[in-house]
């Protein structure tokens, strides 16, 4: 199938503030020079705040990963889970029509669809609020047959639940997801044969339920402000949101003080000795960004991390901001032993 970007298109595109925060946490997830990584969770991010991925959307986290436009086209239009037209405001309807829902009344839940909604799918309905799509199998086989709508799988429909949903919808409520024939989850319709024991004791609905009916609105798009941003990987959730570059050359005189908590301080130097800096890109791991920090932290040669203790290390790693963890993912010390040994600068 040929995916084009429509043809109506706004005029630009912003993160909400929650929402850059969130996308520039991502982006430290990845090495120095990988941040093109991040281009699938940028991008499904703008979907969920805009519904659909417009050019200015994507041309915009294609700036934020320093990528040419054309790679993050590329990604945009290869997976079909991107939108790349309008979508109801109120939700997107995916009928999933692969073999096990087609044998169980696929069929019937796209008549309603075409009824309800619009003729033709990828097609705004008349007030705006709906769009549907027939979509390849989701993986709720046991439950055939189903439909995505925003978060949530809606399993065992008929024709009448559909359209039920669906007024429910408009009229600004959310059903509740999973089963609409009362099976806890995935067990035979006619009830469980296996592990029936202290059955009765489960929770009220599966854990996927029970989510979407604590969250609410499962189908509002998503400014960033519905959860905490949290990065655990950086070891400092003070430190969320700050980015890559913000946090990666902060000078030496802002890194965390010398206690016993943050380790040693190591030797350090003002400047390099005469002949120069050593080529501290020579280490695996270390590029050109993280070499500058290592400048502006006083390290300049190999010997000087050869030496470090693994107190040093861990002041060391209090102070390389997005970069913490590098020194014993990539073993710099080994490798600059052996740099030391080698004679190499």
């Amino acid at each position: 199938m040929l995916r084009r970007l429509h043809p109506e298109q706004p005029e630009s595109f912003a993160f909400t503030p929650a929402n850059l925060e969130w996308a520039k946490a991502q982006i430290t997830k990845y090495p120095e020079g990988r941040q093109a990584s991040a281009i699938i969770p940028l991008l499904w991010r703008a979907q969920e705040q805009e519904g659909w991925l417009s050019r200015p959307a994507i041309e915009y986290v294609a700036d934020m990963l320093e990528m040419p436009y054309i790679r993050a086209l590329e990604v945009a239009t290869f997976y079909f889970m991107f939108q790349l037209q309008p979508v109801g405001r109120v939700a997107n309807i995916q009928i999933c029509g692969t073999t096990s829902c087609m044998i169980c009344g696929a069929e019937d839940l796209v008549a309603v669809c075409r009824d309800k909604i619009a003729k033709e799918p990828h097609t705004l309905s008349p007030d705006g609020k709906f769009s549907w799509e027939e979509v390849e199998c989701l993986g709720a086989c046991a439950n055939a047959p189903m439909a995505q709508i925003g978060k949530d799988y809606y399993e065992d429909l008929t024709a009448e639940t559909l359209g039920w949903i669906i007024d429910e919808l408009a009229a600004g409520r959310v059903p509740r997801p999973g089963s609409q024939t009362g099976r806890y989850a995935s067990e035979p319709a006619g009830g469980l044969t296996t592990l029936t024991d202290h059955a009765e004791d489960r929770a009220a609905h599966n854990a996927s339920v029970a989510l979407a009916l604590e969250t609410g609105d499962t189908v509002k798009r998503i400014d960033g402000s519905e959860v905490p941003l949290s990065t655990p990987w950086l070891g400092n959730a003070a430190a969320a949101g700050q980015g890559a570059a913000a946090t990666a050359t902060a000078p030496a005189a802002e890194a965390a003080p010398d206690t016993e908590e943050a380790g040693t301080r190591p030797d350090l130097l003002a400047a390099p000795r005469a002949g120069g800096a050593d080529d501290l890109k020579k280490i695996r791991g270390i590029g050109p960004k993280l070499e500058q920090v290592l400048h502006e932290l006083g390290v300049f040669h190999f010997d000087q991390i050869a030496a470090w203790t693994p107190a040093e290390i861990a002041w060391v790693d209090d102070n390389l901001g997005t970069f913490r963890g590098r020194v014993t993912r990539d073993d710099w010390i080994t490798q600059a032993r052996q740099l030391v040994h080698d004679g190499k600068t």
